[in-house]
């Protein structure tokens, strides 16, 4: 059994470790709310912008004047998984990181693979393999706004028209709420069409474009493709949040729990020790009355 010295130190530092994780939580709990509130707000006009450029580059005259929808033989696919900087969020990195590295090695083992890691954990990952990074966005998380997210996607975009990438899928948790994020491979570019489905896709296609198709095609794409990937960063900082805050509380929960526990070892153990000296006592009372 262990001494009361030792119980007593680990109860000191079971204890240090739970303040320590409270305000983790707390801090994640702050952040979280604001980080909610963007994607919350975003997340209704970033699915109608793209329902649009999807009916657009889906209609009859189709994707031949889009340079972002064209699709060609893939034989380059850049991977954007998007991770957080730091840690102590459960399985939000490791998810990202799994999912990733599947379709590396199944759906796409015969490509030529570039990775462009967002996240510190991600490019960490990523620079051990032997896939080619491109980690010049790696720290957009230390401030997220669209300005920086919007040089990352002309960056991507740029490189897409350039032939540089035939395909281009992005990795990421999307926010669904504070105790759940899904992990969501988003094909970002060229853009996806609308499956054709009879009427009711006609229907949906049917737009009367001003003032012209050519000026709402330069216009509108370039802008709703910034705007899809910032959606993305911003569903990815928000689950960041969530998990890590969902996390920090399991551990204040089992850091009580432990602590429960090694008060009851520390009362026994010093109960017993109380029990030793008191039969110590009386043995030597009862020596010295034999004398």
């Amino acid at each position: 059994m262990a001494n009361l010295k030792e119980v007593k130190e680990r109860i000191n530092s079971v204890s240090s470790t739970q303040q320590i994780t409270k305000a983790m939580k707390m801090v994640a709990a702050a952040k979280l709310r604001r980080a909610q509130d963007k994607i919350i707000q975003m997340r209704p006009y970033s699915q109608k912008l793209s329902s649009i450029l999807n009916n657009i580059s889906s209609g009859s005259e189709g994707a031949t004047d889009i340079v972002y929808a064209q699709e060609r033989v893939v034989e380059n696919v850049l991977f954007i998984p998007v991770t957080s900087d730091k840690g102590l969020c459960g399985a939000f990195n490791s998810n990202i990181l799994k999912g990733t590295n599947y379709l590396i090695e199944n759906r796409y083992q015969d490509k030529l693979i570039t990775v462009m890691p967002i996240g510190k954990k991600a490019a960490d990952f990523f620079k051990k393999k032997e896939h080619p990074v491109i980690s010049d966005f790696s720290q957009l998380f230390s401030d997220v706004s669209f300005e920086n997210v919007r040089k990352a996607a002309e960056y991507v975009m740029d490189a897409y028209e350039n032939k540089q990438f035939d395909k281009v899928i992005i990795v990421y948790n999307e926010f669904k709420n504070v105790a759940t994020q899904v992990v969501k491979t988003e094909q970002f570019l060229p853009i996806e069409k609308l499956q054709d489905d009879g009427q009711q896709s006609q229907a949906q296609t049917d737009y009367i474009v001003e003032p012209s198709r050519e000026y709402l095609i330069e216009e509108l794409v370039p802008n709703s493709l910034k705007i899809q990937f910032f959606k993305a960063i911003l569903d990815s900082n928000a689950s960041e949040h969530g998990a890590r805050m969902t996390a920090m509380d399991k551990a204040t929960e089992n850091a009580n729990d432990l602590l429960k526990e090694l008060k009851l070892v520390y009362n026994r153990t010093r109960q017993a020790a109380i029990t030793n000296e008191i039969l110590e006592i009386v043995a030597g009372a009862n020596a010295l009355e034999g004398n």
